[in-house]
C-alpha cells in the first residue's frame, strides 16, 4: 500500500475535513452572537441574571466547539490505539494528554481546552449569580475568565483551519476564525480599564495591539497577497451586521421579558463600536509594506489604530476631541510601539500556524 493510500485509509478514522471544523467555528460565531446581545443588553437594560437568551448563546456556542472538539479528540485517540496513523491534515499533529492516554489533534486540543475551562467559569458565573443576583456589568470577574474561554477556543479553530489552508474550504475558515478572533478580541480590551488612569489611553492602545497583530496573523498564516485586507474587510462585515443586530436583539427580547430600556442611551451598538472602523485602511497598509520587517508594518499598524480612534469616537458618539494634546501624543507613540511589537508577534504567530502541518507541504514540494 502506497503511503497516500496509508494517510487515506488512517484519514477514515478520525472526522477530517469541514465538518468537524466548521462545528468549531459555528460553536465560536454563535458565542460572538450572544457576546454582543450580552453586551447591548447590558449597555440598553443593565442588569441580567444566568439564565437569560444571550448567556444561553454563549454557553451553546462554547458547548458546540467542546464536543465537536472532544469527538475529534476521542476519535483519534482510538485510531492510534488500533495502530492507525492519524493524518496530521486533521487539527494538526497529535499529542500525547495525560500521559498518553490521549492522543489530540493541537487544533483540537486547544479548542476543547477552551471550552473546558469556559465550562468551570459558567459554573463559577451561576455561584456568582446565586450570591450576588444582577450582573450590572459585564466586567465581572467569572465574566472576565468566560471571555478568555472563549478566546481560547478561537485560537484553536483557527489553528484547525490554518492546517488546511491549501483547501478553498480552509482557506476560508481561516479568514473567517481570524475575524471572528479580532472582533471577539475588542471586549478582553476592556479589562484595561483597571489600569490606574494616566495620560495614555490604555484601551485603545490594546485595540491597536491585538488587532494589528491578529490581521498580521492571518496574513502570514495565509502567507498570500490579500490575506490581512480579506481578514479586515470579513471584521468589517461582521461590523456593519452586529450594528444593525445589536440593538434589534435586544429591544426585541426586552419587549418580550416585559423590561424597559433605559431613558438615556444613545443608540449606538456598543460592541461594534469598540471595533476599529479603519482596519480596512491598516490592511491595505500591511499589504503595501508586506516587504519590510514585521516590527515596521506593525508600528505603521499600531500608528492609524490610535491616531483614528478618537475620530471615531467623535463620529460615532458625537463627541469632541481629546482636550490634551499630551495624552493624544502619548496615546499615539505608546501606540506604535505596541503596534511594533503586535507585528513582530503576528509574524511569528502566523509563522506558527504554517508549521502546524509541515508534512503536507512537504508533499506538494
Amino acid at each position: 500500500m502506497t503511503a497516500s493510500a496509508v494517510a487515506t485509509t488512517a484519514a477514515r478514522s478520525v472526522p477530517r475535513g469541514l465538518v468537524p471544523a466548521s462545528f468549531v467555528l459555528g460553536g465560536t460565531v454563535v458565542s460572538l452572537v450572544g457576546l454582543t446581545w450580552d453586551i447591548q443588553w447590558h449597555t440598553d437594560v443593565g442588569p441580567d441574571t444566568f439564565f437569560t437568551l444571550p448567556h444561553l448563546f454563549l454557553y451553546s456556542g462554547s458547548a458546540i466547539s467542546g464536543i465537536a472538539s472532544l469527538i475529534v479528540v476521542l476519535m483519534t485517540t482510538a485510531a492510534e490505539r488500533r495502530g492507525k496513523a492519524v493524518d496530521p491534515m486533521v487539527g494538526g499533529r497529535a499529542v500525547s494528554v495525560f500521559g498518553r492516554t490521549f492522543a489530540a489533534p493541537v487544533g483540537y486540543l486547544i479548542s476543547g481546552a477552551g471550552a473546558a475551562s469556559f465550562l468551570l467559569y459558567g459554573l463559577w458565573d451561576q455561584w456568582w449569580h446565586g450570591l450576588y443576583g444582577f450582573d450590572a456589568v459585564i466586567a465581572s470577574p467569572p465574566h472576565i475568565g468566560l471571555l478568555l474561554s472563549i478566546s481560547i477556543t478561537m485560537v484553536g479553530a483557527v489553528m484547525v483551519f490554518s492546517v488546511a489552508r491549501n483547501e478553498r474550504w480552509g482557506l476560508y475558515g481561516t479568514i473567517g476564525g481570524a475575524a471572528v478572533l479580532l472582533t471577539f478580541s475588542m471586549v478582553t480590551v476592556l479589562g484595561l480599564q483597571a489600569l490606574p488612569r494616566g495620560i495614555v489611553n490604555s484601551v485603545n492602545v490594546g485595540v491597536a495591539f491585538l488587532s494589528v497583530m491578529i490581521l498580521i496573523m492571518g496574513g502570514r498564516a495565509l502567507n498570500r497577497r490579500g490575506g490581512a485586507l480579506t481578514v479586515a474587510v470579513v471584521v468589517a462585515a461582521i461590523q456593519a451586521v452586529f450594528w444593525w443586530f445589536s440593538p434589534w436583539a435586544t429591544e426585541v427580547y426586552a419587549n418580550a421579558t416585559g423590561l424597559p430600556l433605559r431613558d438615556y442611551t444613545d443608540g449606538v451598538p456598543a460592541l461594534p463600536a469598540m471595533i476599529p472602523m479603519c482596519l480596512v485602511i491598516v490592511g491595505v497598509a500591511v499589504e503595501l509594506l508586506h516587504k519590510l520587517p514585521a516590527p515596521i508594518v506593525g508600528a505603521v499598524g499600531g500608528l492609524i489604530v490610535t491616531a483614528c480612534a478618537p475620530l471615531q469616537h467623535v463620529l460615532v458618539y458625537d463627541g469632541s476631541w481629546p482636550r490634551s494634546a499630551t495624552s493624544y501624543v502619548a496615546t499615539v507613540v505608546l501606540g506604535t510601539l505596541f503596534g511594533a511589537l503586535a507585528g513582530l508577534l503576528g509574524r511569528r504567530f502566523g509563522q506558527m500556524l504554517r508549521h502546524l502541518a509541515p508534512a503536507k507541504e512537504t508533499s506538494h514540494a
